[in-house]
């Protein structure tokens, strides 16, 4: 095997320190020179590690993407070098030879070889756009937690407004929680006012529910993390307004996976921060899902099949995929939600959860690679191919045991 890179540099990165080891030599000569130094991670010191790259014609750069202190190494890199992130697993050493300068120079001879894969790395205006909407999605977990908390606040004072209705915190039952909190016990008057949609029916279980023992001490804490959930609505709509104008370059993307049934404004950003706009980066959709690893696993040994489970991956991305499919397998008519059906009675709603999503990305993929909306065929249409693809199986099962099967067409 002959080296494709006459420089290049290999770096092993940790918080406080960067071991980088430059291999360089003729095309020719398989064997290279090694050069090891090691810099401290202070802004000033990587911008003297770039110089130093230079000064040796390094042009490309691998690292292992290690926890968060790849990035700032990286920020500053990208501009002069081509920087290719390795998975940590598709490189590791061989065991029994870790330390800091053995990994990097094994990093540099992988690379020089062109054994190094590289992990996908969005465009800076994309990683940017990234950080808002998983920092949106820890927000919006943080607000559930909060409800949460309120909710064994209100048990522990005996206020059973969760066994009247499952929506806690809908218009009704937050603007009784709230008043709560300014008076000791509501009158049956203001609970009637109160009550909105399917709950004016509810009046005497609701009269009863928020009927408890609320003491100031139950008060004080129900007051506290209503606080803080008004404080995460805030900021929530901060980052809204903000990941909207990052979203402004890719406003036709944005529009075009919202045409995808289960898809909104939120989940449409959180697809684009996790994968891009550009679908030249994937040969394919199969590439795709393979990368987000929400296709099914290949383990396979002596002809038999294992498991099928999904790999680790991007747990971002498969959260919104997954959330995308709920919403997609409860919409009416459509080739999606008929497929979701198929699948749920043979695998159970979870599994069937997955393959929705898998379907999902494979045609997203396709409407950000073609530019063109989604059409929908309709449950109808999947439905026919369903029992069409039923039927030709039934033939042929037949005709393996001996039947003579002619297919009657019906007159029309």
């Amino acid at each position: 095997m002959k080296p494709i890179l006459e420089s290049c540099c290999g770096m092993d990165v940790h918080r406080d320190n960067v071991t980088a080891c430059i291999a360089q030599g003729p095309f020719d000569k398989a064997e290279e020179e090694l050069i090891v130094r090691e810099f401290p991670t202070m802004t000033s010191d990587i911008k003297e590690l770039s110089t130093w790259l230079k000064e040796h014609n390094v042009k490309t750069v691998a690292m292992e993407s290690t926890g968060i202190y790849w990035k700032p190494i990286f920020n500053i890199l990208e501009e002069g070098f081509e920087v290719i992130l390795a998975n940590a697993k598709q490189v590791k050493n061989v065991p029994g030879l870790k330390t800091d300068k053995k990994d990097a120079r094994w990093l540099a001879r992988l690379l020089r070889y062109g054994l190094v894969p590289a992990s996908f790395i969005p465009p800076k205006n994309i990683r940017e756009l990234r950080d808002l909407t998983r920092t949106r999605r820890k927000l919006v977990g943080e607000m559930t937690r909060q409800k949460n908390r309120i909710q064994k606040t209100l048990q522990d004072a005996n206020i059973k407004l969760s066994s009247v209705t499952s929506k806690v915190f809908g218009v009704t039952g937050e603007a009784m929680i709230r008043l709560l909190l300014e008076e000791e016990e509501l009158a049956e008057e203001e609970i009637t006012l109160l009550a909105k949609g399917k709950l004016k029916s509810k009046v005497d279980l609701l009269i009863k529910a928020m009927e408890g023992n609320v003491t100031s001490h139950h008060r004080f804490i129900l007051q506290m993390h209503l606080n803080h959930i008004d404080f995460l609505s805030k900021q929530i709509k901060k980052f809204d307004k903000e990941i909207q104008r990052k979203l402004k370059p890719y406003h036709k993307e944005f529009k075009l996976i919202q045409t995808k049934p289960g898809f909104n404004e939120i989940n449409s950003a959180s697809i684009i921060a996790e994968i891009g706009v550009d679908m030249n980066r994937f040969p394919d959709e199969n590439h795709l899902s393979s990368w987000a690893a929400i296709c099914p696993g290949n383990n396979e040994s002596a002809g038999k099949r294992m498991s099928g489970k999904t790999r680790r991956g991007n747990n971002y991305l498969k959260a919104t995929l997954t959330e995308a499919a709920w919403a997609a397998s409860r919409t009416k008519d459509t080739a999606i939600s008929e497929k979701y059906r198929n699948i749920a009675r043979r695998r159970g709603k979870k599994r069937a959860i997955v393959a929705i999503g898998h379907q999902l990305l494979k045609e997203i993929y396709y409407v950000l690679d073609t530019g063109e909306p989604h059409k929908e065929i309709g449950a109808e249409t999947v439905s026919k191919r369903k029992s069409k693809m039923r039927e030709h199986h039934m033939i042929q099962e037949l005709t393996k045991l001996g039947y003579d099967i002619q297919p009657v067409r019906s007159s029309p």
